[in-house]
């Protein structure tokens, strides 16, 4: 599994942006799908939001729960973050990822597959 992220950019304080990770080479079906983010000098954030399926309601960290969306249309493998009202604390790289395992976790160590990064710069 490998995904193609895209989307990022340069937005104001406030602004809006929307993320797509497109999977290649397999399929998004049960799988656990998270979003993680890498602010500059930092390690990794724990994953931040998660979709366990199309049916079932998302996960969502403190830090982006009703500001961020995580969406996923398993027909076209492709996952959607929708950020709204973004605040210069959100600036960082930003992954998809995906286990290989049908369980959620919160841990980004237990998250098999990643995408390149995108990087999202908040400006005031």
């Amino acid at each position: 599994l490998r995904f193609v992220e895209s989307g990022g950019g340069l937005v104001q304080t406030g602004g809006l942006l929307k993320l797509s990770c497109l999977a290649v080479e397999s399929t998004l079906l049960i799988r656990p799908l998270g979003c993680s983010a890498q602010a500059p000098g930092k390690e990794h954030e724990a994953v931040e939001c998660i979709s366990s399926s199309a049916d079932v309601s998302p996960y969502y960290a403190d830090s982006v729960k009703g500001r961020f969306t995580i969406s996923r249309d398993d027909a076209k493998n492709t996952v959607y973050l929708q950020m709204n009202s973004l605040k210069r604390e959100d600036t960082a790289v930003y992954y998809c990822a995906a286990r290989s395992s049908i369980f959620n976790s919160r841990s980004e160590l237990e998250y098999d597959y990643w995408g390149q990064g995108t990087q999202v710069t908040v400006s005031s």
